[in-house]
């Protein structure tokens, strides 16, 4: 694994502050015996010289920390936080009263660990796998009770099974965390970054961090697709426009919020996945037709991403291709190691082992790397490690992948 400066640089930083936060109790003990700060003045001057240089080491730790993370050039990102749906859902649904959950057996078998965390996957999801390849730990789910302090450090996941990119995408499910939801989470951790570290350091963690967007999937499958949606009734260009409008005034109040390094994956083949290859009543794994209005909007996403970057004046949105990942993997399986490409590995009955989601009485194959469906909707961990290769150092990242926006130099 790489060890980059400035993984380092933020480490040494860590350090300085969790060594200032436990000796502050002692220093309060040797000022303040008994909690009266007036004890102190009985200590000999020989005591608090060495007690005053003692606190300004400690402080100058500090500042040297700080110093080292503004200095320091981003090889790698020092931290990642995460926004999206159920293809990236780290386990905030759990939370929250949202019929879309995967805490449940089965879920989880190829994790570490071997148990359902929240997941919709047999393992990880590709954020945990970028990650990964960037040395940094799985970003924690926003709404665990747990992820405050200093496990927010490296990043948090924000990201809600069944959520879009519009307020009501989701409905069906009763809860989800929408993206200006999401986005509110943000601004509360980054408050908590300033309150920990100081607000020149927060700009500097924020800025040399890898921040990813996967939405707009559940905006097509799960409001526009479905007849009775109060959307269903426009025309794809009509509901394309107040989705990519949202998109743009969402993307903009990340990139204000901090965000430099922004990573947007384009809406995969949704008329491909086993769901709809079985409502849609398709023979053979033949991919439905709607793909066209993804294929679109992807377009149209992409088109956000020059425009927002020319605003900025500088790279900070780089759009990857899951859409034409996911595609080829499906046309050419057998040289990915899958044997299926249309059936679900976790699933219950119906064609393509996919008219109901996984759930605890679901059969699961015993085979995961073979498929590179996990359930009815979501890629297996096998297939999203082929999809975070792509992320990292394909070649049809645009205008780069992540591997180039990450060591990219900001002016």
């Amino acid at each position: 694994m790489l060890c980059p400066r400035n993984s380092i640089a933020l480490s040494e930083f860590q350090s300085g502050y969790l060594a200032a936060a436990a000796a502050l109790p002692v220093f309060e003990s040797l000022l303040c015996p008994g909690g009266r700060f007036e004890s102190a003045v009985t200590m000999g001057s020989s005591f608090r010289m060495k007690l005053t240089l003692s606190f300004t080491v400690m402080v100058t730790v500090i500042s040297a920390g700080v110093a080292n993370v503004t200095a320091q050039s981003p090889t790698v990102p020092v931290a990642s936080f995460i926004f999206g749906d159920s293809l990236v859902d780290a386990g905030n649904n759990n939370y929250i009263g949202s019929l879309a959950r995967a805490n449940y057996r089965g879920n989880g078998i190829d994790f570490p660990g071997g148990k359902a965390t929240g997941r919709f996957c047999n393992g990880r999801h590709v954020p945990d796998i970028i990650g990964q390849t960037f040395n940094l730990p799985f970003a924690p789910p926003y709404l665990d009770p747990a992820t405050k302090g200093n496990a927010i450090l490296k990043g948090v996941n924000y990201a809600s099974g069944g959520a879009g990119i519009l307020d009501d995408t989701g409905f069906t499910f009763i809860e989800v965390l929408p993206m200006d939801k999401q986005l509110t989470y943000f601004e509360n951790t980054k408050q908590q970054l300033i309150s920990m570290l100081g607000q020149p350091a927060t700009d500097e963690l924020l800025a040399n961090s890898l921040f990813s967007v996967t939405m707009g999937s559940n905006d097509y499958l799960n409001n526009y697709f479905i007849p009775f949606s109060p959307r269903a009734s426009l025309k794809p260009q009509v509901y394309q426009d107040i989705v990519i409008n949202k998109f743009r005034v969402q993307l903009q109040r990340l990139y204000d919020l901090g965000a430099r390094r922004i990573v947007i994956p384009s809406v995969g083949p949704i008329g491909c996945i086993p769901y709809q290859l079985a409502v849609k009543f398709r023979k053979n794994g033949q991919c439905d037709p709607e793909n066209s209005i993804i294929r679109d909007f992807n377009t149209a996403v992409k088109g956000l991403v020059q425009e927002l970057n020319a605003k900025s004046g500088q790279p900070n949105f780089i759009l990857v291709n899951a859409y034409d990942k996911v595609s080829d993997m499906i046309a050419r399986k057998g040289d990915y190691g899958f044997s299926t490409a249309s059936t679900a590995c976790c699933g219950t009955v119906g064609p393509y082992n996919a008219l109901l989601p996984c759930n605890i009485l679901s059969t699961v194959c015993a085979d995961r790397r073979v498929s590179l469906f996990w359930d009815a909707y979501h890629p297996s961990d096998a297939a999203n490690v082929f999809l975070a290769q792509q992320f990292v150092d394909g070649s049809d990242g645009y205008p780069m992948n992540i591997r180039q926006l990450v060591s990219h130099q900001f002016t």
